[in-house]
């Protein structure tokens, strides 16, 4: 069983930045496909940004190119987003996943596993 526990959220002014982390334990962490997923109030959780298993490939939602980029750590079982010029659309609670099988994917039903979210505000 994984798990995996969110931190970095918060609220920020518009054009700032935040990292986000996520933690994860049990698993082979490496064989992981990591992505991460945000979801607004009255809205359908969306994904953001994804990572194979070796941190090799990288995919973005059109929204989040050129603003995100997503990275992880092997060894520390974290996998991270940095998030740039910061919009107030981009307040959401933000969720990592885990899925099986070393690649991510942009399609939430085929993770695994999932965290609590940490929520990030962002004000204009």
């Amino acid at each position: 069983q994984v798990q995996l526990v969110e931190s970095g959220g918060g609220l920020v002014q518009a054009g700032g930045s935040l990292r986000l982390s996520c933690a994860t334990s049990g698993g082979t962490f490496s064989s992981y496909g990591m992505g991460w997923f945000r979801q607004a109030p009255g809205k359908d959780r969306e994904f953001v940004a994804g990572v194979s298993g070796s941190g090799s490939r990288t995919s973005y939602a059109d929204s989040a190119k050129g603003r995100v980029t997503i990275s992880r750590d092997n060894a520390k079982n974290t996998v991270y987003l940095l998030m740039n010029s910061l919009k107030p659309e981009d307040t959401a609670a933000y969720y990592c996943a885990a899925r099986r099988g070393f690649l991510s994917s942009s399609y939430a039903s085929e993770y695994d596993y999932w965290g609590q979210g940490t929520q990030v505000s962002v004000s204009s």
